[in-house]
């Protein structure tokens, strides 16, 4: 459970994990695992557009939970929590992912048109990223530059 844990917090496999959106972490802590009250500024593409995000690690149960929250951004608010559980000889992870879009009514119709979706394969290709490094051996080359 603690490798998927510490994967999940990795700056190094989460820029990895996003290089469709071409994110980079441009402030704060910009590689390595993140702790609690650490925060990370990411610079990325979304929607043909760059944007910044900072989060800031709210909470921190290691190994069962942390939790990101956006401390300046787009959206209007978002936390994401991170819970981990072991199910026999298996790690479960399970993202909620709680926000609010800009823009009022606009930013509710978005949610509807595409924003939701987007966020939630976002997020899928995200877990399947870490779920990857884990079952291999490529977990190595993320956490042994933390050492």
């Amino acid at each position: 459970m603690s490798l998927v844990f510490d994967l999940s917090r990795s700056i190094d496999l989460h820029k990895i994990s996003t290089q469709q959106t071409n994110e980079k972490a441009i402030a704060g802590i910009t590689s390595g695992l993140i702790k609690k009250d650490e925060w990370v500024t990411w610079r990325a593409r979304h929607f043909g557009i760059y944007q910044k995000l900072t989060v800031r690690i709210t909470a921190f149960n290691q190994p069962t939970y942390f939790a990101d929250e956006m401390q300046k951004g787009i959206f209007k608010r978002f936390k994401h929590d991170h819970i981990f559980s072991e199910i026999g000889e298996q790690t479960m992870m399970v993202d909620v992912f709680d926000y609010e879009s800009p823009l009022g009514i606009l930013g509710k119709m978005a949610d509807l048109l595409f924003l939701k979706s987007y966020m939630k394969r976002f997020l899928e290709h995200r877990n399947k990223t870490i779920k990857q490094y884990a079952e291999t051996e490529k977990w190595k080359e993320v956490l042994s530059l933390n050492k």
